[in-house]
């Protein structure tokens, strides 16, 4: 599947099996995009409510302050970005970005998406482009690993019941089978049965603060390192996003102002 942004600079390229490679880069927020975000950041962090955009931008800076400089702000601005580019080209939500609790971060899967009535599920992972070993294809690695093993049931939480329970407060067009698929998935992780990666569709993401000089993605050199390494993964589908963007600050820039 090949798709294509109206908003954002990108590049979609055709990886084995029609699977995906998006390249997406992120200099500047400019009209068009603070224009876009003006229009879906409600839906992307709250669903179908009808909260004001100032009202949202205060719950967001409220939310993001106590984590200035750290690695959650920039993962939680990185997947933000990931979320909007995604519901952008029509993959539709079924979770929020707000965790359903205030204030803390979501548990479980970073998104949780639908397509022509296939689920997918999106992991996200971000790092500042100087620090040693930051590179794309070391965090699409790591996202695919930590789907791996949230999938397989890893984690001392229950995946599919939190993604349950953001799918039954969504109310922007999830569907019953959706929800019941999830049922039966969080039913089977309290089992203990074992799910499979390869049984999904799956959306690693990364994303690479550049803080300085920029430089966009070079297509020529990631995909044949993008080819050899999901050789090793094992998936249904998959549709592999990577971002280069400018700083943290563009989205504070957009929240302030």
């Amino acid at each position: 599947m090949l798709f294509k942004s109206k908003i954002f600079k990108t590049e979609c390229i055709e990886l084995e099996n029609k699977n995906s490679l998006h390249l997406i880069n992120i200099p500047v927020l400019d009209d068009c995009i603070k224009s876009h975000i003006d229009a879906n950041i409600v839906s992307i962090c709250e669903g179908a409510a009808n909260t004001d955009l100032s009202i949202i931008k205060q719950r967001l800076i409220a939310f993001l302050t106590p984590k200035k400089g750290s690695t959650t702000e920039m993962g939680a601005i990185a997947e933000f970005f990931g979320h909007l580019y995604l519901t952008e080209i029509g993959f539709n939500q079924e979770f929020l970005f707000l965790n359903l609790e205030e204030g803390s971060i979501k548990k479980g899967f970073d998104g949780y998406y639908s397509w022509n009535n296939e689920a997918w599920i999106y992991e996200s992972k971000s790092g500042n482009m100087e620090t040693k070993g930051a590179t794309h294809t070391s965090k699409i690695q790591l996202a695919c690993s930590d789907l791996k093993e949230k999938i397989a049931g890893a984690p001392a939480n229950n995946p599919w019941k939190n993604a349950y329970n953001h799918a039954s407060h969504v109310d922007v067009g999830t569907s019953k089978s959706i929800r019941q698929s999830l049922q039966k998935l969080a039913n089977s992780f309290t089992e203990g049965k074992v799910n499979k990666i390869e049984n999904f569709n799956v959306i690693p993401g990364s994303t690479l603060f550049l803080n300085g000089t920029w430089s966009d993605i070079d297509a020529k050199d990631l995909k044949p390192k993008i080819d050899q390494l999901i050789k090793a993964f094992s998936f249904q589908k998959i549709q592999i996003i990577c971002t280069n963007k400018a700083s943290v600050d563009l989205f504070w820039d957009y929240l302030e102002n």
